[in-house]
């Protein structure tokens, strides 16, 4: 049996962790399989629309996207501008000292958003942009130096982990997650390709670690929040209106919730409201009809002049209207919902936009792979390739509506583009280090 479960645990870590075959979709599914454990909270919101032919199509069609890319061998193109790709660093630089000046600035008018939600929700805009360019030139700069060492001793490691932690500890200051976990996991992939493979069995360990940590943040987030303030009330929607009979199923599924410890509710809090916004935008659409792209513009009409509504607001006006009725908010007035990216798609453009959306998805991540493969792992391109999956991934709870991480994203993607591909570094062998064999078959 020991003999067996070891040879079993051998086979697993022959996977490729961090592959567009298996990181991307493992997560996606993930995400949604754990939040089926809701604790009697779709009872509590009424979910009534399955999201699983959604969830299904997504992975069927981002699957598609890498297959068809990873067997014509397609990369992006350098659209005429490689002469461009020594000025690549010079560029991320810029940007740091941009993000630094706005962080700087963001800090002396003591816009810390950890000291209360009303605080993280009310960031100068303007600066909370440009100030997540801090985060983003540092991450690029040190994995760049990351791969083009040498020889990577302990020291330099240990160096490198620090350094990683005093940008994620600054931007902990402001309350968000985001930053984190896109600086974790993006230089964990790198870590993974040039340093030393991570087995499947230590991600999946360091995974379920991290998402507990995280899960913990965001519930002494709010634990932390000042109540006394108008901004963070608890108070629900009046159910003066509701029939008794009604208003007793209400009343009962909130006491199930309730006797459930609010710990062990926010072990999964994220992904089952994830799930119930997914469900309540599919039965919207249903009565109202999608909104046929003015989700995705309204991330550019944001930055115009004038009054806007920014895409995630707009998203919980949708949810909200379909629960106040039912005498409970899906999220606080004020708030923001978080879409999922199934549900940003969804809403413009039901199945026929998931299905481009996750084909693309899965086209780009196979194209900056193919990148990787051919120019050998000791390249830009690998960090793009990791930023790039770890932005996707990340967007499965969050959605893609954040013009500054679309603007990442075009940056990143383009600096492969346009970078050098013939193999650096004599004697890697590519797909030894990227350890694709058992998955690609080749």
């Amino acid at each position: 049996m020991k003999d067996r479960i070891k040879a079993t645990i051998h086979n697993i870590n022959k996977i490729d962790t961090f592959s567009p075959y298996f990181f991307f979709p493992f997560i996606l599914m993930a995400y949604f399989i754990i939040s089926l454990f809701d604790f009697w909270r779709f009872d509590l919101f009424n979910v009534r629309k399955s999201i699983w032919p959604a969830v299904i199509l997504a992975v069927l069609c981002y699957y598609i996207g890498v297959y068809v890319v990873d067997r014509k061998n397609w990369t992006l193109p350098t659209f005429g501008l490689s002469k461009l790709s020594k000025f690549i660093v010079h560029f991320v630089v810029l940007l740091t000292a941009i993000g630094l000046v706005a962080y700087g600035m963001m800090i002396a008018q003591g816009m810390i958003g950890l000291s209360d939600e009303s605080v993280r929700r009310n960031l100068d805009p303007k600066l909370n942009f440009f100030s997540h360019l801090l985060w983003y030139g540092v991450l690029i700069l040190l994995s760049y130096k990351m791969i083009k060492e040498k020889t990577m001793t302990v020291k330099k490691a240990i160096i490198y982990v620090l350094l990683f932690g005093l940008v994620m500890g600054l931007f902990l200051l402001m309350g968000y997650r985001t930053p984190l976990a896109l600086m974790m996991f993006t230089g964990i992939i790198v870590f993974h390709y040039v340093v030393k493979r991570i087995k499947l069995t230590w991600f999946l360990t360091f995974l379920t670690v991290v998402a507990i940590s995280f899960a913990l943040f965001g519930f002494f987030r709010v634990l932390m929040e000042d109540t006394s303030k108008e901004f963070n009330t608890r108070e629900q929607p009046d159910r003066e209106h509701m029939e008794e009979e009604e208003l007793e199923k209400l009343l009962t599924a909130e006491q199930r919730v309730n006797a459930t410890p609010k710990w062990i509710l926010a072990l999964n809090g994220e992904m089952v409201t994830g799930h119930i916004v997914l469900s309540k935008i599919i039965e919207y659409t249903e009565k109202e009809d999608y909104f046929h792209g003015e989700i995705h513009k309204g991330i550019f009409s944001t930055v115009l002049p004038g009054e806007q509504i920014s895409p995630r607001m707009k998203v919980t006006e949708v949810v909200n209207s379909l629960s106040v009725e039912e005498g409970k908010y899906i999220t606080r007035p004020g708030r923001t919902t978080t879409p999922t990216y199934i549900g940003q798609l969804f809403l413009d453009g039901g199945y026929l936009l998931v299905a481009i959306g996750f084909l693309l998805y899965g086209a780009i991540v196979s194209m900056l792979y193919n990148k990787v493969k051919q120019a050998g792992v000791k390249s830009f391109h690998t960090i793009a390739y990791a930023f790039v999956i770890t932005m996707f991934t990340v967007s499965i709870h969050t959605g893609l509506l954040d013009l500054i991480f679309i603007l990442m994203l075009g940056f990143v993607i383009l600096a492969s583009a346009i970078s050098k591909t013939e193999k650096e570094h004599i004697g890697i062998d590519v797909e030894a280090s990227l350890g694709t064999r058992s998955l690609y078959g080749k």
